[in-house]
């Protein structure tokens, strides 16, 4: 009886991944991403405004950081935007969702529109993080 030897085994951050995967995996790390930035939003803003952005800025790039790096390690510069605008809607949407839910503003993960250069800086965070770690061109 021959024996069957079978390839190594690719990491999961190198394998080619299906759509369906690739999807889930946006969710879960804007998931992550957003439980990082309401972490520091609740930690920090209390005792500084500035830290608190600084906080939720380097949240939200570590989780971009580790989205490319775990599941889409070639990802190229459209995917990275891609992955960022959709972050931006998913913020969006949970902001409108979760004001509707406790009956006033809720502007935690884009900032409030009293403060528009904390909320531009956020809102440029979120689609421009994962690109920051793209290596590859689309062709």
């Amino acid at each position: 009886m021959e024996s069957m030897t079978y390839p190594a085994l690719q990491p999961f951050s190198e394998r080619e991944h299906h759509r369906a995967t690739k999807s889930v995996m946006v969710v879960v790390f804007w998931i992550i991403a957003a439980l990082l930035v309401l972490a520091a939003h609740r930690t920090v803003e209390p005792l500084s405004t500035a830290g608190a952005v600084g906080a939720k800025v380097g949240a939200i790039v570590v989780a971009a950081y580790a989205y490319i790096r775990l599941t889409a390690r070639r990802a190229t510069l459209d995917h990275a935007l891609s992955v960022g605008v959709v972050w931006v809607v998913f913020d969006v949407a949970a902001e409108m969702i979760t004001a509707k839910a406790v009956g006033h503003d809720w502007f935690e993960l884009i900032g409030s529109p009293a403060h528009p250069a904390v909320r531009d800086l956020l809102l440029v965070t979120w689609i421009a993080a994962p690109a920051l770690f793209a290596r590859y061109r689309s062709v």
